[in-house]
Order: C-alpha cells, then sequence, then structure tokens
C-alpha cells in the first residue's frame, strides 16, 4: 500500500490515515514534518521532496498525507492511490475547533490554541486560494493523476 492523502487543514487527513493503518499496516508520514524549519518557516522545497524520497525508499508500506502540492506533485508517481480528501470548508472548521492538542506541534494546549485564529482563517480561504494549499491547485493534481484515485467528502465513510 502506498497511499497519499491530500487535502485541507482539517479535513481528517490524519484520521482517514489512522483509519487505513488500522486494517493494513503502513508506515504514516504527515508532510507538516518536512515542510517546515523551526515555526512557521516553510524550509525549501527541493529539501523538502528529498526528504520524503529518503523515507519513501526506506518504508515499503505507506501512507503521506497533506496540504503540500508544491511536495505532493513529485511523489504521486510513487503513489498507487491518491485519495482527495475534501469535506468542505465548513467540516474542516469544526474539526479544527475540536482538534485535540497536537504535542508534536506544539509546546502546550495554550500555543495550540494561540495559532487557532489563524489556521481558522487560513481554512476558510480554502476555496478561494491560489496557491498550493488551494482548492483549485489540489483539483488539478487530482484530476491530472492518472492512477487509482478517489475523492472522499467524509473519512469515517471510507472504505478500501
Amino acid at each position: 500500500m502506498k497511499v497519499i492523502i491530500l487535502g485541507n487543514a482539517g479535513a481528517g487527513k490524519t484520521t482517514l490515515a489512522r483509519t487505513l493503518m488500522a486494517s493494513h499496516p503502513a508506515a504514516l508520514l504527515s508532510l507538516d514534518e518536512v515542510a517546515f524549519q523551526g515555526g512557521m518557516e516553510r524550509r525549501p522545497l527541493q529539501e523538502s521532496i528529498a526528504e520524503v524520497m529518503r523515507w519513501i525508499a526506506g518504508n515499503q508500506s505507506w501512507i503521506i498525507e497533506g496540504c503540500y502540492a508544491d511536495i505532493i506533485e513529485p511523489l504521486l508517481e510513487h503513489g498507487d492511490e491518491l485519495i482527495f480528501l475534501n469535506p468542505g470548508v465548513e467540516a474542516c472548521i469544526a474539526h479544527c475547533l475540536s482538534r485535540p492538542w497536537e504535542p508534536d506541534k506544539f509546546e502546550s494546549r495554550s500555543e495550540q490554541d494561540a495559532h487557532l485564529e489563524n489556521l481558522l482563517r487560513w481554512v476558510r480561504s480554502y476555496e478561494s486560494r491560489v496557491d498550493e494549499y488551494g482548492l483549485a491547485r489540489h483539483r488539478q493534481l487530482f484530476e491530472a493523476f492518472s492512477g487509482n484515485k478517489r475523492e472522499v467528502q467524509d473519512p469515517r465513510g471510507y472504505g478500501p
């Protein structure tokens, strides 16, 4: 299994990845882990891609999830399946509001909460953004992918 999950922040990508892993053991990589260098500054794109390629080489079965079309595009040829998780902006906002503390990303719950308004603003702009994080770019990647692909609105209803 070599699956790439693409979608907006709060779409449920990690939840879907864990659901898939329950029936098909696989390594999981969140692109958040390779996209940034200390804080909110993006790493150079080629560094992020190289790190993911090393990770792919070291794992036979894997799931990669993220919202970074610029990182995902060169990975598509290595995946067996692309899942475009697109539950709608309101569902993403609800997921962000109910998200538990993420200790791998934030030192404390209060630090995470301090970033919440910016995150919600960013999630709300998904349909109008024209960058690598926006709906138009995600849709473009999904449409161009010639392999096995699915667009999923509800990660809880996904069945492999």
